[in-house]
């Protein structure tokens, strides 16, 4: 689980890290990917505002094989439900994935029915609401077994295995999530980002 304390295992559970630090963001107990962890609070205000957009891309593998239509359903926006009301998804930009990305083996594995065929897609969204690759995947008609958080603007779990840390210093985490300047006057010269519908 994606917090320091729990019944579950957690991150405490992979060593030491130093105090005070937390996780940005979260990822459910049932999707994986990369979570960045840190003590910088300015950094954690800019990750988690919503009118701050920064890039996340998904990999989903889901249930079926996407038809161009629902591909541009996903990029152009979809509707879900958030909190209880219903919600129009920002443009997004969605892809097939082939070949089907190299990953580590997931631990339980997917449930495999042989009878339905799987497709993995590469979602990159510049929000971040409750479960809302798997909401938006659903909304149009394949839903997502397995979901990896792959990067955060250009920092991403290339050749990283489930577990792994990796200590980054403050200006390349700065640099590799465009906001320039932003360390050190703490505001920030990214106005955040939009996709253009295709």
């Amino acid at each position: 689980m994606t917090q320091f304390t729990g019944e579950e295992p957690t991150l405490a559970s992979l060593g030491a890290f130093p105090k005070d630090v937390y996780p940005v963001g979260r990822l459910d107990k049932d999707s994986e990917g990369l979570l960045l962890i840190t003590d910088d609070k300015v950094l954690n205000h800019h990750l988690l505002n919503p009118r701050f957009g920064h890039q996340r891309t998904y990999y989903a593998q889901v249930e079926g094989i996407p038809t161009p239509e629902a591909l541009a359903q996903l990029r152009n926006g979809v509707t879900i439900n958030v909190d209880g009301r219903d919600y129009q998804t920002k443009p997004a930009l969605a892809k097939l994935l082939d070949p089907a990305p190299v990953l580590p083996d997931r631990n339980p594995p997917i449930r495999y029915r042989a009878a339905i065929p799987d497709t993995w897609i590469e979602l990159t969204l510049i929000e971040g609401k409750n479960r809302q690759v798997r909401k938006m995947t659903a909304a149009v008609g394949f839903p997502t077994l397995r979901l990896v958080r792959y990067s955060m603007e250009k920092i991403n779990i290339k050749g990283m295995q489930a577990g792994d840390i990796l200590e980054l210093d403050e200006k390349t985490v700065y640099h590799q999530l465009g906001l320039t300047g932003f360390a050190k006057t703490g505001t920030a010269q990214n106005k955040g980002k939009n996709f253009k519908r295709s």
